[in-house]
């Protein structure tokens, strides 16, 4: 009877060992979970400050009372190149 009863506290023991290292890995990913959203956030935030830019200069172009250089557009098109590769690794992150 004591062998089962060892073999029931070896079980018991091994289960307990499992629980606390799911917990510890539960908890780093936990973490890493929430500082990921806030650096998604945070890479988001100023994404949307560019885009804001990006929408005053999109208006500007079109405006055909106002002239445009080629380089302007350039520019602008390279802001929205940046755009896209910034939303792009937002979504990546997030879908991660």
């Amino acid at each position: 009877m004591s062998d089962k009863l060892g073999c029931v506290m070896s079980i018991k023991e091994d289960f307990e060992k499992l629980l606390d290292k799911l917990q510890v890995e539960r908890d780093e990913i936990n973490l890493k979970l929430h500082l990921a959203s806030m650096e998604a956030k945070q890479e988001f935030e100023d994404a949307e400050k560019e885009w804001g830019r990006l929408k005053i200069k999109a208006a500007e172009i079109a405006d055909e009372s106002v002239e445009t250089s080629e380089e302007f557009i350039a520019k602008a098109k390279i802001v929205g190149e940046e755009l896209k590769k910034t939303y792009y690794r937002i979504a990546k992150r997030l879908a991660d």
